[in-house]
């Protein structure tokens, strides 16, 4: 019954506005050609990436399902339906690879629940590229997504990953919501031990890209726009 499912391939995007092919493959195309069922986040930026990665792709060929935080766990189970009828399906992410801090990781759980073959395709993402360009501990690392609000909690939270990146040797990773990057790096030089590592990627793979690794108390001297800049912060205490 396998060979007769389609696959699901997991289709990466850029992460800002520089030309689709600076940071995607080639073979991206090839599956575009052929794919015309498609999950994604946001219809018009996914008809947008789609028209400037394929022009000759027919947009009226093209059958999008929405996934979002409003999607009901019902009509998730409707949307590998092309699978299961033997079509190929591709999934986008609005920026990056699919799946990873994405919504898109609820279809692949299950795509695998319904025996159907995942395809990921090379892509950037921020989160390995940050940790690429960091310095830090590549063979040891977790990605923690979205920190606490409250000053307390936060303050609470990033000692306790600073506890955890010393005794396990481990690199913490997290993103802040972009207005709020500013306060997030003066709260990282004011909160953790002054040694400690603190590196600040955004803009990655745009002209504006910055990565930069200081210890914690040199980043109070440091003067960055971060402002709406998408961001990934990572923190190593030796």
């Amino acid at each position: 019954m396998e060979n007769q499912l389609g696959k699901l391939y997991l289709i990466p995007t850029g992460l800002g506005d520089n030309p689709v092919w600076d940071v995607l493959p080639l073979s991206i195309q090839r599956i575009l050609e052929f794919t015309d069922d498609y999950i994604v986040e946001n219809e018009k930026t996914a008809r947008r990436f789609i028209k400037e990665t394929l022009p000759e792709k027919l947009q009226p060929s093209l059958n999008l399902k929405v996934l979002n935080k409003y999607t009901e766990d019902a009509e998730k189970a409707t949307f590998l339906d092309a699978c299961k009828q033997g079509k190929p399906m591709g999934l986008l992410s609005e920026a990056g690879c699919p799946a990873v801090a994405d919504p898109g990781s609820d279809i692949v759980k299950l795509a695998h629940e319904n025996n159907i073959q995942v395809v990921p395709l090379v892509g950037p993402s921020s989160i390995i590229m940050a940790l690429m360009g960091s310095g830090m501990n590549g063979q040891s690392f977790a990605f923690n997504g979205y920190l606490p609000i409250d000053k307390q909690e936060r303050k609470a939270e990033l000692k306790r990953l600073e506890k955890l990146s010393h005794d396990q040797n481990q690199s913490q990773l997290f993103i802040e919501t972009p207005y709020r990057n500013t306060k997030m790096l003066e709260d990282l030089s004011s909160i953790l031990q002054p040694q400690t590592r603190v590196c600040v990627a955004c803009d990655l793979t745009l002209p504006t890209e910055y990565i930069k690794t200081f210890p914690a108390k040199d980043w109070k001297h440091v003067k960055v726009d971060l402002h709406k800049r998408p961001a990934i912060f990572i923190i190593h205490k030796d």
